[in-house]
């Protein structure tokens, strides 16, 4: 005998309601896509243009001659090729700075989630009291800090400070948490795996996703970071990209000429390493989703 399943019956309002639930949720996602995309085709526009035409003409729209060739020559060029060097500068402190505080996250989540020592329950309790404190806070305590060891002014100044990271620390270790068996490691040490063995032959490769994070949020601002350069260097040749840029402004105010299209070029040149993480590490991230379904 066969039996037919029945099927609820949707009526006609209740389609009707479905539709403009999505008509209402579409018009939302494009309002919010517009949004996001605004400034970014506004700055694409503004660097194909010449200083008169960025002043003159639709801020969202193209001139009728394209100057994006001349701006970039102009921006290459500044005080013997200045840029690149603020590049090299903002790579430097964001990806060794990122790289060394990715590091040492992951090892301070693990010594928080899988140790038992005096003193852990504090040490976590002033971990997430930390990360609530402003960082603009912490940049005057730091530049007395290492204007007493006669430190101001080097690359050390704004790189060290970007070892340590509170927020990353308690992140590594709420993943650690849940994605590293204690039956794991106690079956590492019975077969006489040394701790640090166990840290990085076992641990390390079940860590690429939170690893792939906190790079490139320690990256991000770190790459963005604007107060603690400001504050502690002086000499233009270890200036970071961001406070470069800003410079150019400066100039803009107490000079005839005027660097505004310069800055727009540099702009957009300075978002390229970020695009670059981000497509680098999003292996990592599609590696820890499909790990976490088998597991699953």
């Amino acid at each position: 005998m066969n039996t037919k399943v029945m099927q609820p019956k949707r009526s006609a309002k209740g389609i009707g309601e479905s539709k403009r639930t999505r008509t209402g949720v579409m018009v939302v996602l494009i309002i919010m896509t517009f949004y996001a995309l605004a400034p970014l085709w506004w700055l694409v526009v503004s660097v194909t243009k010449s200083r008169v035409d960025l002043y003159n003409t639709n801020g969202l729209w193209f001139a009728n001659h394209i100057n994006l060739v001349e701006n970039f020559q102009q921006l290459f060029t500044y005080e013997n090729g200045l840029f690149f060097k603020w590049m090299w500068n903002s790579i430097l402190y964001a990806g060794v700075g990122s790289l060394i505080c990715m590091v040492i996250s992951l090892m301070a989540g693990y010594s928080l989630s899988k140790y038992q020592y005096p003193g852990r329950g504090i040490g976590m309790g002033l971990v997430m009291l930390s990360f609530l404190i402003p960082t603009a806070l912490l940049t005057m305590p730091l530049y007395l800090m290492f204007s007493s060891v006669h430190m101001t002014d080097t690359i050390w100044s704004v790189l060290v400070p970007f070892f340590i990271n509170a927020f990353d620390v308690y992140l590594a270790k709420t993943y650690i948490d849940g994605a590293v068996p204690d039956e794991l490691l106690e079956a590492a040490r019975v077969d006489g795996a040394g701790e640090f063995r166990i840290f990085r032959q076992i641990v390390m490769p079940l860590l690429s996703t939170p690893a792939a994070t906190i790079f490139i949020l320690t990256f991000v601002l770190n790459w963005n970071n604007f107060y603690m350069p400001i504050v502690m260097l002086r000499g233009a040749d270890k200036w970071t990209l961001s406070l470069g840029l800003y410079s150019f402004m400066q100039t803009k105010q107490t000079a005839l000429f005027d660097p505004t299209t310069i800055a727009l070029a540099g702009a957009v040149v300075s978002i390229i390493p970020l695009a670059v993480v981000m497509i680098a590490m999003q292996r990592y991230w599609k590696s820890g989703v499909a790990l976490g379904g088998v597991k699953g």
